[in-house]
């Protein structure tokens, strides 16, 4: 099939990219237990024609059913990593794109519409931004697609980030993008349910420019959630999430100023 040409191809063109030619774009989908909706996943990022995919990287963490067959079956390229975790997975998936100039991240669940990439993607290809979050809250979220208790803890981090770090968060969202050197300069330590948090702190201590996108969200397919499935997972993810927000307020780079900030 002849791919159409889009406006999202003519920033990925003109894009500062680490090599020559358009910057390099891999998706990496941590999975735990997904095999029902990881094939519809990765199906629909390699169909996606407003931005072309140089690879679709799935980690399986430890899946006792076929999570990771399936997501290779589907065209992606399997990582297993044993040690359960969310930032496990997530590490585990960033350091094996090597290639990569820029990291999507969205979650194996088909909660997060592979149709919303070009949005995620055009803050941080236009040069606008240097992490993007897809924010439900300025999208649209399908009923029942997350509990009360992940709603009030979703809205009280986002409250203390913006109380604390002074950026306009609405959402702590799964789908999100980001240059890989500038993901691997903030040395993710974070390996279960903080690493999104994490992620978002550092950032804004690292003077990183925060920029959120409109997506959908939409009720799970597959697997059961680490999150909100239980009142034990909903606490612990809670409790991770927000410690985090306040463990990393006086965290600086090791370069003492931003790599993204001085080198746009």
């Amino acid at each position: 099939m002849e791919h159409k040409k889009t406006a999202t191809d003519d920033l990925a063109k003109d894009a500062p990219a680490t090599g020559d030619g358009p910057p390099r774009i891999v998706a990496v989908v941590p999975a735990l237990d997904e095999a029902r909706s990881i094939a519809g996943v990765v199906g629909a990022l390699r169909e996606q024609r407003a931005v072309v995919l140089h690879r679709v990287i799935v980690v399986d963490n430890g899946s006792a059913d076929a999570t990771g067959e399936t997501a290779r079956w589907a065209g992606a390229h399997v990582v297993r990593e044993e040690r359960r975790g969310y930032g496990y997975a997530c590490l585990a998936g960033v350091l094996a794109a090597e290639e990569a100039d820029v990291i999507v991240l969205l979650d194996g669940d088909a909660a997060d519409d592979p149709g919303d990439l070009s949005r995620i993607l055009e803050p941080l290809l236009s040069g606008d931004a240097d992490l993007v979050v897809g924010s439900r809250s300025l999208g649209s979220r399908e009923p029942g697609s997350m509990t009360p208790q992940q709603v009030l803890g979703n809205r009280l981090a986002a409250f203390l980030m913006r109380s604390i770090y002074g950026v306009k968060v609405s959402d702590l969202g799964s789908f999100r993008a980001i240059r890989r050197d500038d993901l691997l300069a903030l040395e993710m330590g974070e390996m279960t349910y903080g690493w999104p948090v994490e992620m978002m702190v550092k950032a804004a201590r690292a003077g990183y420019r925060y920029r959120e996108a409109p997506v959908r969200h939409r009720r799970r397919s597959g697997g059961a959630s680490k999150v909100g499935g239980t009142l034990k997972g909903s606490l612990m993810a809670g409790w991770y999430i927000l410690s985090t927000v306040f463990r990393y307020s006086r965290w600086t780079p090791r370069e003492h100023e931003s790599r993204a900030a001085t080198s746009r």
